[in-house]
């Protein structure tokens, strides 16, 4: 039972506010995600991780986790330092700097794949592996939102949408001495990462469903097709077609052109992930925040705790009150700076000094505010691992 008396009985010693990883619950998340993922291989997203030794703890948990998907060069580059292999940048990188310290750690040895999606960042990465007498591995990015009338249903990413485009910048990478095409990958985000069970939205759940679907077969096709074009030229084969997200590993897995997905958020599984109809995970990250007023009976008002999500501003980024059940956020105030009140009207007697268990509504974000995650397992502490932050690191 992971209950509140839980919670409170294992951290009293901790002084508040302090975030925790249940290494109880992160491994069966692990073993969801393992199941769920069709025998592929799962790159593990380290933005939703944020911590070196959590990564290595999945890393060594599976033989099926392999490689990390990097969000920032820097990043990258630390994780290469840290003795990280298998490296992919996420997102495409403008800064000629930022290339050329990747081209530098090429020629010592530790490659990281570079992602492009347009001819200017092919000459980016070419004139960096020149300047270093090296040949960088290079990511191609396809599109994978789809358009209906009147809505564009994914994110604003790769401008790369139809098979010619793609097979256009792939032979002019070909044609490089510089640089080789590694892999490609096409995120589905309109798929693994919009909730479609969304309390008291059930036209609107049934819509996404709906347009899910219609993503799921389009991208398989455009996936395909891309592919089989490819294999037709005379070039060496893909090391990797990565797809999808801990939202879509199920699908995304499943398609035959697929060789690895990418699994993030589902290891700590934060807030927004209550919102999926198709998988459940455990609740494996969280912090607790100290109540120092109580201002009425019901209301208890506690130290710090508004660390937002990003994305659009909306209800859904605010963090999740967990523990004890039955907390609620006030909606004139929410979750803020200097204070949280919480209402409850629950059986738990709450006095100054006990903590509120939260949950963020996003994953790694819940590491920006915090130097430490203490490690619980089996009715214990058992250890505590640095956040990036707690290294000195700041990527983003």
């Amino acid at each position: 039972m992971r209950d509140y008396h839980y919670y409170k009985k294992v951290c009293a010693s901790l002084p508040m506010p302090f975030a925790f990883v249940d290494l109880d619950l992160l491994q069966e998340n692990m073993q969801r995600i393992i199941d769920r993922s069709n025998g592929k291989l799962i790159r593990i997203a380290s933005k939703s991780i944020r911590s070196v030794d959590v990564l290595r703890r999945i890393l060594d948990a599976n033989a099926q986790f392999q490689g990390v998907m990097c969000f920032t060069v820097p990043e990258a580059l630390y994780l290469a330092q840290q003795g990280f292999t298998d490296l992919l940048l996420g997102y495409p990188a403008a800064d000629s700097r930022l290339l050329e310290s990747v081209a530098m750690h090429q020629r010592e040895g530790r490659s990281i794949t570079v992602m492009v999606d347009c001819e200017t960042h092919v000459e980016q990465a070419e004139a960096a592996a020149a300047r270093y007498g090296v040949r960088l591995p290079l990511c191609v990015d396809i599109d994978m939102s789809i358009d209906v009338p009147g809505l564009h249903f994914g994110v604003w990413r790769s401008p790369i949408r139809r098979a010619a485009d793609a097979l256009s910048l792939v032979q002019r990478i070909a044609q490089s001495k510089h640089v080789v095409l590694d892999g490609l990958m096409g995120y589905e985000a309109q798929v693994a990462g919009v909730g479609d069970r969304v309390p008291g939205q059930a036209l609107k759940n049934a819509i996404v469903r709906q347009l899910k679907r219609r993503s799921i077969r389009e991208a398989a096709a455009r996936r395909a097709e891309l592919v089989s074009a490819i294999q037709r030229l005379d070039l060496p084969p893909l090391r990797f077609v990565n797809a999808g997200g801990t939202g879509s590993l199920h699908t995304s897995s499943a398609e035959p052109a697929v060789t690895e997905v990418t699994a993030g958020s589902g290891f700590y599984s934060p807030g927004l992930f209550d919102l999926y109809r198709d998988f459940t995970l455990h609740p494996a990250a969280g912090y607790a925040i100290e109540i120092v007023r109580q201002p009425r009976g019901d209301l208890y008002t506690c130290l710090g705790g508004g660390y937002t999500a990003s994305g659009a501003a909306g209800r859904d980024k605010l963090p999740r009150p967990y523990l004890p059940q039955g907390a609620k956020l006030l909606g004139m105030e929410g979750a803020g700076e200097v204070q949280t009140p919480i209402r409850y009207n629950g059986p738990e007697e709450l006095e100054l000094g006990d903590p509120i268990f939260m949950r963020h509504s996003k994953a790694g974000e819940l590491c920006e505010r915090f130097t430490q995650l203490y490690y619980i397992s089996n009715g214990s502490i058992v250890g505590e691992a640095t956040t990036y932050r707690g290294d000195g690191q700041c990527f983003l």
